[in-house]
């Protein structure tokens, strides 16, 4: 009896520690993925990350509909959606939730510590808690990082090439799209890197972008960097259009933002690492804890330059931005 009872125990024990691993190798079935993301999944980001993942697994063997499935959740550019959108997905009870950009990565963190996640294009996952280290992310999340601050500051030089004479330059951001401390540490530091002063206009969506603009006016700015996030990517065409109307240059985080009045954008390759993260998929799909597979570095940045839109504000490409540039729209 005592035997007995010290099994059982010892059952239970080991059922409960499992509860709270990362699930094991799929075998016999075929394997069902989550994917979480905050714009709506538009035309341009079903061509850029959808595709790009699908064909990343389909070079590994996995087809959907013959030995995987995928359950898509959006929350339509709505930053409040996605834990909601994030327990819709974790009770079809995915082998792996996979999020693109840091605010489905951090909804993903809040909602599971044991389903594998691979999160794709966020900023430092070790900053933001989504890893202990990139070489040991220890818990339930890889994925692949997309440089934060660093891409950031190029995107102010590139602005500053554009505009070598502006004494003051801008950013427009959602304040409910950064990180805990806000921009204040990282303006300091960009500022002395780029000898200018920066202004930050927050804007959380339509009804504030005419006041943040009118801001700028009275500022006295002379280029604008505009943060990729739902925000922007949502009210694209708007935004573009406002900077045409104001002739102001500006560069953004993304070239699927680019819709007529944005000068260039330089960011990472968005298919490029969801191509990419299907190798991490793969892996985990195979047994490999989430919590031992390294979290990757985007190596792939692409600068798209718009010369009809700088012809419109009147703005001279330099010889050297044309020379760098991947892809030049005319």
């Amino acid at each position: 009896m005592k035997r007995r009872t010290a099994c059982n125990a010892m059952l239970l024990v080991m059922a409960a520690l499992s509860s709270r691993m990362p699930r094991a190798q799929v075998v016999g079935r075929p394997a069902r993925l989550a994917f979480l993301v905050e714009p709506a999944l538009e035309a341009p980001l079903q061509q850029a990350i959808v595709k790009a993942l699908l064909e990343g697994l389909r070079a590994l063997g996995y087809v959907e509909g013959r030995n995987f499935s995928i359950e898509f959740r959006s929350a339509d550019g709505n930053f409040s959606r996605l834990p909601t959108m994030a327990e819709e997905l974790l009770r079809q009870r995915p082998d792996v939730l996979v999020t693109a950009w840091p605010a489905s990565a951090m909804a993903a963190k809040e909602a599971t510590r044991t389903v594998p996640v691979v999160a794709v294009s966020v900023d430092n996952p070790v900053a933001m808690g989504l890893a202990q280290s990139f070489s040991r992310p220890g818990g339930n999340i890889t994925g692949i990082g997309s440089w934060a601050l660093e891409i950031v500051a190029k995107r102010l030089q590139v602005l500053r090439e554009f505009v070598p004479t502006a004494r003051r330059v801008g950013i427009l951001f959602n304040p409910d799209a950064v990180g805990p401390g806000g921009l204040e540490p990282a303006l300091t530091n960009w500022q002395k890197g780029l000898g200018l002063a920066i202004h930050p206009y927050p804007a959380r969506g339509p009804t504030d972008f005419d006041g943040a603009f009118a801001a700028m006016v009275r500022d006295g700015i002379g280029g604008l960097l505009v943060f990729a996030d739902s925000n922007t990517y949502t009210h694209r065409v708007l935004l573009n259009q406002m900077c045409l109307q104001r002739r102001m240059p500006s560069v953004w985080g993304g070239r699927d933002f680019m819709t007529g009045g944005a000068l260039a954008s330089y960011q990472s390759d968005f298919p490029d690492m969801f191509r990419r993260s299907a190798a991490l998929i793969g892996k985990i799909l195979k047994g490999a804890k989430p919590g031992e597979v390294p979290f990757e570095q985007s190596s792939k940045l692409e600068l798209v330059i718009d010369a009809k839109a700088a012809r419109a504000l009147g703005v001279v490409v330099p010889p050297a931005l044309l020379l760098s540039a991947d892809h030049v729209i005319e």
